[in-house]
């Protein structure tokens, strides 16, 4: 399976998925024109990955998302919301969401995704800005 990158934009994430290191990682903004255009291509790259996935493998997810506006919130979820099923399917799957300590919002935003979700989800203070 290939590596999924896109380039991170003013108003897009960068994605770095790779699938032999076995991370996910999403960075940057998300506020594109059209969140679900967008995200697409990264839900059909996720739905692959967790299919052929087996349970010995440790997975980590790390999200850096300063901003992401009501329809990229709705993508995220979709998202999370595989990363879970798998989990509850016995997937090892672990999400850092990182969040700037200057900005509550960011905080409060990764406490909202974390209440709807079982997959072990730990919410880490960065340094940076």
């Amino acid at each position: 399976m290939d590596k999924l990158f896109i380039e991170g934009s003013k108003s897009t994430p960068e994605v770095y998925f790779d699938p032999q290191q076995n991370i996910l990682l999403l960075q940057g903004q998300s506020y594109p024109e059209n969140a679900f255009k967008f995200y697409e291509p990264i839900f059909n790259w996720v739905d692959n990955y967790l299919i052929q996935l087996n349970t010995e493998v440790v997975v980590k997810v790390d999200f850096i998302l300063p901003y992401i506006n009501t329809s990229s919130s709705k993508c995220i979820m979709m998202l999370l919301e595989k990363l879970d099923k798998a989990y509850l399917a016995g997937k090892q799957l672990s999400l850092n969401w990182y969040y700037n300590q200057d900005n509550e919002s960011e905080l409060e935003c990764a406490e909202e995704f974390k209440e709807d979700l079982n997959l072990p989800f730990y919410i880490i203070p960065r340094e940076d800005n």
